[in-house]
């Protein structure tokens, strides 16, 4: 069990970074004092539209925010990360919370939602989790940001004949299909299981799932584009 005021040892070994993002001096001054006290790097805004201008380096990450601000609130940084490539996970906090509000951030995929005042190991543990997200996130697009690069090294035949095999198909069968020999299907498969480098049928199949249904924040997948 770890101590108050802790976060697990592998959370420092990436140079992660966490932003927080509120308009009271004394809160950000507070924040960043208790994260940079267990090791991690951090930087500080006063409001959504500097951190929006900002750079952001491209190591993991997460963001501490408040749903009250001026200009752009916590909820409107929130959709507006959500459109960007890589979001960055978010863990509210507010002084103000009500039921709804915290239902929209939670289902507009926040890791977390603490009320002010909060302990501060329920905020470590929750930055924690949130880099562990962004950990996980990061990973998986970046495998699959490497299947697409291997897809896109296919000839037009040897992805047609891919398509014909993942679905289970036999050699004959796809040269049927595709009006061509046996042995040229097996050229072509023999070339598609290299530049995929799947060393089994079935490994083939997962990529191919994974590229129909990319991971998106979360974790989770979707089938569209």
């Amino acid at each position: 069990m770890r101590s108050e005021g802790s976060v697990p040892e592998r959370v420092h070994t990436d140079q992660a970074i966490v932003y927080v993002v509120d308009d009271e001096p004394s809160i950000r001054s507070s924040t960043k004092e208790l994260v940079e006290s267990v090791g991690l790097r951090v930087q500080t805004f006063a409001t959504a539209q500097d951190f929006l201008t900002s750079e952001r380096p491209d190591v993991p990450g997460c963001l501490v925010l408040d749903v009250r601000l001026p200009g752009l609130s916590g909820l409107d940084l929130q959709r507006e990360l959500a459109r960007m490539d890589n979001p960055v996970p978010i863990i509210f906090i507010t002084g103000h919370g009500d039921i709804p509000m915290t239902v929209r951030a939670m289902k507009a995929g926040a890791v977390d939602f603490l009320a002010k005042p909060f302990r501060h190991q329920d905020l470590l543990d929750a930055i924690t989790h949130a880099l562990e997200r962004d950990r996980s996130d990061r990973r998986q697009r970046s495998e699959l940001a490497e299947l697409r690069r291997r897809h896109e090294s296919l000839t037009p035949r040897e992805r047609e004949v891919m398509a014909f095999l993942v679905k289970g198909m036999l050699n004959k069968q796809v040269a049927a299909e595709l009006a061509m020999t046996e042995p040229t299907v097996k050229f072509h498969r023999a070339h598609v299981m290299q530049k995929m480098k799947a060393q089994s049928m079935a490994e083939l199949v997962r990529m191919t799932e994974k590229l129909i249904e990319p991971v998106t924040e979360g974790g989770t997948t979707s089938t569209s584009g």
